[in-house]
C-alpha cells in the first residue's frame, strides 16, 4: 500500500479483500468526520440551490425518467471545476483506485461520481450498475453523508447476494461515513423508501473497452 496514514491504510485494506473474497465491502467509518461535514454542507447547499436534477434510467438515446423505477436527484462532479470538500473524496477515491489496481490487477482508469439526494419517500428499484450495451464500469462506490440514521428512517441500500430479488440480500443503514464498495456487474441492488432525507455520493470506477 501506498504511505498513508494507518488507519487511512487500514481501511484501504478492508476495501481491498472484500473485493477480493466476495466482490463486496462495507465499511463503517471509511470518510472521516472532517471530510463528511464538508460534504454533507456542499451537498446540502447545492440541493437547495436548485443545482440537482431528477435522474434518469438508460443511456444515449435510451435516456429517459422513470419516476417508476427511480426518484432520486443527482448532480454530476466535473473534477476540473469542484469545491474544496469534493475534491477530497476525488482524492480518496484515487487513493483507493491505486490500491485496487496494486493488489488486484483491475486496470481501472477513471472514475465518474456524482452527489444524490433522495427527498422522503423516493426509491430506486433493483439494478446493476453495469449498462446492457456497455461493460465499461468496473466498481461501484457509494459514499453516506446522513447523520443520526436509524432503521425507522427506511432508505437502506438492499444488495442482492445471489442476485435474486427473492433471495437472500444485505440491508446497509445510509449512515455519514460508511463507503459501499462492490462489483458494478455482479450485485443487483436497490435503495428502499426513505423517509427522510437522505444523501450520499455515488461513483464508479470505469476501464478501457
Amino acid at each position: 500500500m501506498e504511505a498513508v496514514g494507518t488507519r487511512v491504510r487500514s481501511r484501504l485494506v478492508r476495501v481491498v479483500d472484500g473485493l477480493a473474497e466476495n466482490g463486496l465491502a462495507v465499511v463503517p467509518r471509511f470518510l472521516p468526520p472532517g471530510l463528511v461535514e464538508p460534504l454533507g454542507a456542499e451537498v446540502r447547499q447545492q440541493w437547495v440551490s436548485g443545482a440537482f436534477r431528477q435522474a434518469a434510467v438508460g443511456r444515449g438515446t435510451r435516456r429517459q425518467l422513470r419516476p417508476d423505477v427511480r426518484r432520486d436527484h443527482v448532480r454530476w462532479l466535473d473534477p476540473l471545476d469542484c469545491s474544496p470538500p469534493e475534491r477530497g473524496w476525488l482524492r480518496t477515491m484515487e487513493r483507493l483506485r491505486r490500491a485496487l489496481n496494486r493488489e488486484l490487477q483491475l486496470g481501472l482508469l477513471d472514475f465518474e461520481t456524482h452527489a444524490t439526494v433522495y427527498p422522503p419517500g423516493a426509491f430506486y428499484r433493483a439494478h446493476l450498475d453495469r449498462f446492457a450495451d456497455a461493460d465499461h464500469r468496473t466498481v461501484s462506490c457509494i459514499a453516506y453523508l446522513n447523520h443520526d440514521w436509524s432503521v425507522a428512517d427506511g432508505g437502506a441500500l438492499r444488495i442482492h447476494l445471489d442476485g435474486d430479488a427473492a433471495g437472500t440480500f444485505l440491508d446497509v443503514s445510509p449512515l455519514a461515513g460508511t463507503l459501499v464498495v462492490f462489483d458494478s456487474g455482479r450485485y443487483r441492488h436497490e435503495v428502499l423508501a426513505a423517509r427522510r432525507e437522505r444523501m450520499s455520493l455515488t461513483g464508479w470506477f470505469t476501464r478501457r473497452v
